[in-house]
C-alpha cells in the first residue's frame, strides 16, 4: 500500500510522492488499451495519494465545446460542461492548465461542490493536438495547488496523449 501526501509538505517529499505515484500509475497502465480502464486507473491513483485532493476526474469531449464528466472519485460532479464556462471550460477552450487557487474569484467557476476552495484543471490533448479531456482536481483547501502538481500533472497527461481519442463528431 502507499502513504497519502498531506497538503502541508514540502517541495521536496511533493516532487518524490508524484515521482513514485507516476511511476506506479504508469506500471498500472501499461499494455492497456481501454481508455475507460485507462483513466479510471489515473483518477484512483492520485486520488487516493494526496490527502488534499477531494474531487479527481476527468471530463471527456463529447461533442463540439462539450464535455461529460467520467472516470471520477469523489462525490457527485457535475455531468455536462460547456467549453464556455467555468474552470474546467476555460481549461478546454484556452487549452492550457488552470490553476484557480480561490474558485470564488475564478470568473464563471461551476460550484459543482459547494466545499471546493481550489481547482487545478489540465486539458489532455490526442495525437492530433485536439483536447480529448480536462483532468480536474478539486481540493477543500485554499491555494492547494502550485507548480509542483502542474509540473508531474502535465507530466502525466504527456504519457497519454499516443493513447487519447480522436473526437467522434
Amino acid at each position: 500500500m502507499y502513504d497519502s501526501l498531506p497538503l502541508l509538505s514540502s517541495e521536496e517529499e511533493k516532487s518524490a510522492h508524484y515521482q513514485h505515484t507516476l511511476r506506479a500509475i504508469r506500471h498500472a497502465i501499461e499494455g492497456e488499451t481501454d481508455w475507460t480502464a485507462i483513466l479510471s486507473t489515473v483518477v484512483c491513483e492520485l486520488h487516493h495519494r494526496f490527502e488534499y485532493f477531494h474531487w479527481t476526474g476527468f471530463y471527456r469531449v463529447v461533442a463540439h465545446e462539450l464535455m461529460k464528466v467520467g472516470p471520477y472519485q469523489g462525490g457527485h460532479g457535475c455531468l455536462t460542461i460547456p467549453f464556455s464556462r467555468g474552470v474546467c471550460g476555460a481549461a478546454a477552450r484556452e487549452q492550457k492548465v488552470q490553476l484557480a487557487p480561490d474558485v470564488n474569484k475564478f470568473p464563471g467557476h461551476i460550484a459543482c461542490s459547494g466545499t471546493t476552495q481550489s481547482e487545478i484543471v489540465l486539458p489532455l490533448f490526442n495525437a492530433n493536438g485536439d483536447v480529448a479531456a480536462v483532468l480536474d482536481i478539486d481540493s477543500d483547501h485554499i491555494d492547494a495547488f502550485d507548480t509542483v502538481d502542474e509540473r508531474f500533472l502535465a507530466e502525466l497527461l504527456t504519457d497519454l496523449i499516443p493513447l487519447a481519442p480522436s473526437p467522434l463528431f
